[in-house]
């Protein structure tokens, strides 16, 4: 990757994390990313579209990146599914609740009107399942139980996101989290018939 096509990707990153989409301007990118507005035409030719979907995608392969060091350096996956979520609300603490997750914010944003980008959050979103839910297997579940709660780990996050964003607290996404290890623990354990 070009060194002005990573800064425009992560300038972008840090944009949709605080703005979305839709406040997100290519002429902010640019200056944020200190490249010449046509340098996103060459890297992007389908413009804004093509750029939101790629940073979606980049942002994403990250985030599953983050999930694999956190989860092989945790104890199981129990604490690994709880540091996650206590993790994400150190960083939107230490950022006055503006850097939240680029991909639910934008899959909120988008969902009904840039199709290029809805598809690209959807496969984030199946790529983080599959990641959790390959975790969940090795660790004991079944395939259909691990996917199952994979999804449900990954809503309550991406929800914990939005709750607490809106609420200014991350008491809620604390709980949730605290909720979502002991919901692993109990699958794991067999407790969830």
């Amino acid at each position: 990757m070009s060194e002005t096509r990573g800064r425009i990707v992560s300038a972008t990153t840090e944009l949709f994390r605080s703005q979305g989409f839709n406040h997100t301007s290519l002429k902010q990118v640019t200056a944020q990313a200190g490249a010449p507005t046509g340098s996103i035409y060459h890297f992007f030719p389908g413009g804004k579209n093509e750029l939101g979907a790629a940073v979606v995608r980049e942002s994403g392969a990250a985030y599953q990146a983050l999930f694999e060091v956190m989860a092989d350096e945790a104890d199981d996956i129990v604490d690994a599914v709880g540091g996650f979520f206590d993790g994400a609300a150190e960083v939107l603490e230490q950022t006055d609740f503006i850097d939240i997750c680029p991909i639910g914010n934008v899959a909120r944003e988008v969902a009904n009107t840039h199709e290029p980008i809805r598809l690209a959050t959807v496969d984030v979103f199946a790529g983080w399942t599959a990641a959790l839910a390959d975790r969940l297997a090795r660790a004991g579940l079944n395939a259909d139980d691990a996917g199952g709660l994979a999804d449900t780990v990954i809503s309550a996050l991406e929800g914990g996101f939005m709750l607490a964003r809106a609420r200014r607290s991350c008491d809620g996404l604390r709980a949730t989290g605290a909720h979502m290890r002991r919901l692993v623990e109990a699958a794991l354990a067999g407790d969830l018939e």
